[in-house]
């Protein structure tokens, strides 16, 4: 899943950059309000972690001009102001969820994945597909009670079309959600993942719409 990280702070955005990447997420960051918005305007992003105290404009304004674009994608506010007042009207404002610094990144990781839960309308953190279990929070597979060892983008993959089982994900929204602005990935890189994927989990799992892309049936 991709997001999108606006934080003026070097170190504390380098921080959650590297540590959000370790437990699977990919991560674009930005420093200002200004790039964030031209950012979300042209970009799909799965959730936008937002600073409110940005230095050219608020992240209020970001919210703001997200919503007022029709961005409906979950927006997690994380920001050194505590007041009663300040979680209210972030959460008024259409964000999804309101964390003060300083935080444990297992508890935002968490926070995340539960906002893809209710954006997917999933009432288990658990994916499953017949015999095959993917767990996000833990980073786990196995089939028929067996663990599976992936890569990291393997299984960050995986996920991608087990939680869209029955839709078919064009390749270009695939590797928009697989690499960021810094990955440079070979043009076959996506197809050399499926390719171990099937070896790994079974050739009937994935599906190929020779043009379109690639998806895993509904069980």
């Amino acid at each position: 899943m991709r997001i999108l990280l606006v934080e003026d702070d070097p170190q504390l955005g380098d921080g959650l950059c590297v540590g959000l990447r370790q437990t699977g997420f990919t991560v674009d960051w930005l420093r200002d309000g200004k790039s964030a918005i031209a950012a979300l305007t042209v970009e799909n992003f799965d959730f936008a972690v937002l600073d409110l105290g940005l230095p050219d404009c608020s992240g209020m304004a970001v919210l703001a001009a997200a919503r007022q674009a029709g961005r409906d994608l979950p927006v997690l506010i994380l920001t050194a102001r505590d007041a009663i007042n300040d979680k209210i009207a972030g959460l008024d404002a259409g964000a999804d969820d309101y964390l003060v610094k300083p935080v444990d990144l297992n508890e935002l990781a968490a926070r995340l994945r539960a906002l893809a839960r209710r954006r997917q309308g999933r009432a288990t953190p658990l994916l499953t597909h017949g015999t095959l279990t993917l767990d996000p929070a833990a980073r786990r597979v196995t089939r028929d009670g067996i663990e599976v060892a992936l890569s990291a983008r393997e299984f960050s993959l995986l996920q991608l079309l087990l939680e869209a089982a029955g839709r078919v994900l064009p390749k270009s929204q695939l590797e928009q959600a697989l690499y960021g602005w810094n990955d440079e990935p070979d043009s076959n890189a996506l197809e050399v993942h499926i390719h171990h994927l099937r070896k790994k989990l079974g050739s009937d799992l994935i599906r190929t719409l020779r043009g379109v892309g690639y998806t895993v049936p509904k069980p």
